[in-house]
């Protein structure tokens, strides 16, 4: 099976030896998005809210990128390092997936990449 690299413009590029998604078939596979803005720096530091909001919209760049939509999404893992931002990354979810609710898994880290990372998602679509 032919294994495509999906990358959107619109997306901050990975840092390391990180593509943004590989799409097999008619899945595609997003690899875990952050809060880091085009010129590599974090987006909304200690917000959220604001890190969520971006990560979304890397996730719809990347996906239609891949020809697909939101709610093509069908999984995501969510990586959160303080458990109390939990209602607030299921809001912003919830803003933008409306009625279209992947399934979803909640871990929360001890770290991730960067230290002003709060968040981390990475998601399954088929398209």
């Amino acid at each position: 099976m032919e294994k495509i690299r999906i990358r959107s413009s619109k997306v901050g590029a990975p840092v390391g030896p990180f593509v943004q998604a590989v799409k097999a078939g008619n899945l595609l596979y997003i690899s875990g998005q952050v809060a880091r803005g085009l010129d590599g720096n974090v987006v909304g530091k200690g917000d959220p809210a604001a890190q969520m909001r971006h990560i979304m919209e890397n996730l719809k760049a990347i996906v239609e990128e891949a020809g697909g939509t939101l709610a093509d999404i069908v999984k995501v893992t969510v990586f959160v390092k303080r458990i109390e931002d939990y209602p607030v990354t299921w809001e912003v979810r919830r803003q933008y997936f409306g009625d279209t609710l992947p399934s979803s898994t909640l871990v929360a880290v001890k770290e991730l990449l960067h230290p002003d990372f709060l968040i981390e998602i990475e998601a399954v679509a088929v398209i």
